[in-house]
């Protein structure tokens, strides 16, 4: 909720201090005044972006205690003695943290109407999806039999790049001298073409949390084109929520205590066109 937030409030900042810079070009000559006319044209697309998570947690997961046969690969465990990973454990938190990532694409607009244009912009988008687990281990005293408990983090990342294939409607306002405010929705299909051959051991244990690899994704976002004497840049805010679960499901640690895990990114974008 605190992203959604914080996308709402740059979005009224943005819609805020508009009226003011149109009006100052008011006395300027109108650029590229046949741009809009023109059936289709092309550009390119850089992009600033953050890949945070969205967790469906099962209920009251925190109290759940899981055997220690749901332990993965004693390798993200390096250092920890081994009555820790014998021992049944609880995770009381799972936390989706906030990464950087970059996109680069090609943009392909098609007019369809005076206010409306058709747009695909296959991407190339880098990025970290980073979750923190906060497990607790139920370590039980061979003498007393007391059950002691020992906390330790275990953060879980992987390295993504996405190729993308947005399909999108672009609503574009009545153009006032040099500048055109617009809101865009559709959908994205997403291949995440980073290899998972390194995250199982020997054991076809998983040492990680894995991704499965196809997404499609709900977008929606606005921006503003500003008219130049050479090309028209756009700088545009958009949200991606992805509608499928993205983790494979399997007896570990990993994703026990989640029913479903979904890709969520917000992204700033420069358009060349």
């Amino acid at each position: 909720m605190k992203n959604i937030f914080k996308f709402l409030l740059c979005l009224s900042i943005i819609t805020c201090i508009t009226p003011s810079l149109l009006k100052a070009q008011n006395k300027k000559p109108l650029n590229l005044p046949f741009y809009d006319d023109e059936p289709y044209h092309y550009g390119f697309i850089l992009g600033y972006n953050q890949m945070p998570l969205a967790i469906d947690y099962i209920d009251n997961f925190q109290n759940v205690i899981h055997p220690a046969t749901e332990l993965p690969s004693s390798d993200i465990f390096y250092g920890v003695p081994d009555v820790f990973l014998n021992s049944d454990f609880k995770i009381t938190d799972i936390s989706p943290q906030l990464t950087h990532g970059f996109t680069v694409g090609i943009v392909g607009n098609l007019r369809l109407s005076k206010h409306f244009d058709f747009r695909f912009i296959p991407s190339l988008s880098l990025g970290e999806r980073k979750i923190v687990y906060q497990m607790v281990s139920l370590q039980k005293d061979p003498i007393s039999e007391v059950i002691n408990e020992v906390s330790r983090s275990i953060p879980v990342s992987t390295i993504s790049t996405f190729v993308e294939f947005p399909l999108q409607i672009k609503y574009k306002s009545k153009r006032y001298y040099n500048s055109a405010a617009y809101i865009i929705a559709g959908a994205n299909y997403k291949i995440d073409m980073s290899s998972h051959k390194k995250a199982y051991d020997a054991e076809s244990r998983p040492k990680t949390l894995i991704f499965n690899r196809h997404d499609i994704a709900a977008e929606i976002g606005a921006g503003f084109d500003f008219y130049t004497g050479y090309f028209k840049l756009g700088v545009e805010l958009k949200m991606s929520y992805g509608l499928l679960n993205v983790a494979k499901q399997d007896n570990y640690l990993f994703t026990s205590s989640f029913d479903n895990l979904r890709n969520k990114t917000f992204q700033l974008s420069f358009t060349f066109e």
